[in-house]
């Protein structure tokens, strides 16, 4: 199982790898915000450990990055004890929030409790949207015809849309997370990008690419996945 420790004090930064992979965990590390995110595309890991005050980006905009593609557990490990920060962070979307100092044994305990619920999403599912199938195992995207399945060919920057719309099936994903997730923290405000891919998309894939039953915008917001069947 993967853990993601992102922490800005170096010193609890590879405390915490050692002891999590003597337990037997593969860890990945990131010293900032920024990192964090980078790691968490990257690297997509089963539980994520953070820290609330980093720089570059702040623990409450990494939780909230993180939502709008995963739903892999979030453990808060932080120095803020005060209650407005504990809710601060679970409402962002983190499962659970431990305080520094913290015991390690306690630290352990939470983690294996959260790898038993680690979700759905971090597998690689087929789903079917209309007469269209995608595999994400498979990394393919097939249209179903008297003739057979027929390959539908996707640019690499088209699968990751997608990819991220079929893992959040039936949930907003944000513009500023598709946008950071495929291109960068430096391009959310790039919204054209993200509609020119969307629009290449639909005409792939929805069999009235002016109406669109799967690919729906959320206005000033992003987009949702509909109709979406699991195989």
């Amino acid at each position: 199982m993967k853990i993601l420790v992102a922490d800005d004090d170096p010193q609890l930064l590879r405390a915490l790898r050692i002891t999590l992979a003597a337990k037997g965990y593969e860890i990945v590390t990131a010293i900032d915000g920024k990192a964090a995110v980078a790691a968490a595309i990257d690297e997509k890991p089963d539980i994520y450990v953070l820290d609330l005050g980093m720089p570059q980006l702040d623990g409450i905009e990494v939780i909230q990055g993180i939502r709008g593609w995963s739903q892999a557990p979030i453990l808060v490990v932080s120095g803020r004890s005060g209650s407005a920060d504990k809710v601060e962070a679970l409402d962002a979307g983190a499962d659970d929030y431990v305080t520094k100092p913290f015991a390690i044994d306690e630290l352990l305990a939470r983690i294996r409790a959260m790898s038993r619920r680690v979700p759905y999403s971090q597998e690689q599912p087929a789903v079917k949207l209309g007469d269209v199938v995608v595999d994400l195992a498979a990394h393919s995207v097939t249209r179903e015809s008297d003739g057979g399945p027929r390959q539908i060919r996707l640019t690499p920057t088209e699968w990751q849309v997608l990819e991220a719309l079929v893992r959040n099936a039936g949930c907003l994903v944000t513009r500023e997370t598709l946008l950071a997730n495929i291109w960068g923290t430096d391009h959310v405000e790039d919204t054209g990008y993200l509609r020119l891919y969307v629009s290449q998309l639909r005409r792939k894939i929805e069999a009235d690419p002016s109406k669109p039953v799967h690919i729906l915008t959320e206005a000033g917001m992003g987009y949702r996945l509909e109709g979406a069947i699991p195989m």
